[in-house]
């Protein structure tokens, strides 16, 4: 990334507490009294390694807002066959945002709306003030917000050394299409851990080719409106162009764009408020309480230089390394989809 001005990382709290509790279940930690406190000890890793590898400015984390959502008034359907997260894990949820703001670290959660509007909403920010920003998520719909300030650190299977950095030419290289295309190509697949159905027919590769052919969702539909539908065809196959046309298409995927798109304009706390150092001893106080021992992995947080490296405990930071997919043999399960 060339652009010059200070970073910002954001994360996507419930996306990476979700990673955690299941990367950590095999050990299940827990503190003096019996509370978990495994997905918020890797929650925590998170943050130390991201701010290890990228040296940011301020770091701000943000969770879905757990009493209401703005999405599910809109349409009913949203999300609604998730399955009833364990208790171990909501409990964990549920404390996060409490820890992290003990611990010193800006958290952010907005009534009704997600950790999604949040990165949306902190990218906007840091743009207007001249920054940069990464945002950390399991999340692909954050694609979405790439351009050039703003590149996304996607965690998958296998924990962070498996994340990738994805900034413009990389989503192209992997997805085909370019970031302001991405809620296009999204709604058209559909997204179902959201419950959202998309257009039959159009997966990823049939999706990218109809928006490479036409820039837009709208510009395809203009040129059926016309008559055009030849033109469509041969692009992405005749029963695929006919899907398209069909009744009551055009409803679903406009409804899916409306739900997939994050709000850039919420409330925020100032991006100084965010900025690094925090409190070492502040920092260590908070996490000791829960059981949480991190040590000399919290240095790039706390503004120490790096330990030596036969005093680092955590794993050795490995370089990003681009996939040509992202849909490997890492990436969750169609079972592990409903948790995130």
């Amino acid at each position: 990334m060339s652009f010059p001005g200070p970073l910002l990382l954001v994360l996507d709290g419930n996306s990476l507490v979700h990673r955690a509790y299941h990367a950590g279940i095999g050990d299940r930690l827990y503190d003096d009294r019996e509370r978990p406190v495994w997905a918020l000890r890797g929650l925590v890793g998170y943050v130390a390694r991201a701010a290890a590898h990228l040296r940011p400015d301020a770091v701000l984390v943000g969770f879905d807002c757990p009493e209401s959502s703005a999405r599910k008034l809109e349409w009913e359907g949203y999300k609604a066959h998730r399955p009833e997260k364990p208790a171990d894990l909501t409990e964990q949820l549920a404390g996060a945002p409490a820890l992290l703001r003990a611990a010193g670290l800006c958290t952010v959660v907005v009534p009704s709306w997600e950790a999604d509007d949040v990165l949306a909403s902190s990218a906007a920010a840091a743009r207007r003030a001249g920054w940069r920003s990464v945002l950390m998520t399991s999340d692909r719909d954050a694609f979405a917000l790439i351009d050039e300030t703003t590149q996304v650190l996607r965690v998958r299977n296998g924990g962070f050394d498996e994340a990738v950095l994805v900034d413009a030419d990389g989503l192209h290289g992997v997805c085909g299409v370019e970031a302001g295309q991405y809620r296009d190509f999204a709604a058209l697949r559909g997204d179902p851990s959201d419950n959202l159905q998309g257009v039959r027919g159009f997966g990823a590769a049939t999706a990218a080719r109809l928006l490479a052919a036409f820039g837009s969702l709208d510009a395809a539909w203009a040129a059926l409106d016309r008559g055009d539908r030849r033109t469509v065809g041969d692009v992405v196959g005749e029963p695929a162009a006919d899907r398209l046309a069909a009744p009551g298409v055009r409803e679903i995927v406009e409804r899916n764009r409306n739900l997939m798109r994050m709000r850039a304009d919420l409330p925020l706390p100032e991006l100084d408020d965010a900025r690094l150092p925090l409190n070492y001893l502040t920092m260590r106080k908070a996490l000791r309480e829960r059981g949480i021992n991190l040590g000399p992995s919290l240095w790039a947080l706390v503004g120490n230089v790096p330990p030596p490296r036969d005093e680092d405990q955590t794993p050795e930071l490995r370089p990003w390394v681009f996939r040509r997919s992202l849909s490997s043999r890492r990436d969750p399960t169609p079972g592990q989809l409903s948790l995130f």
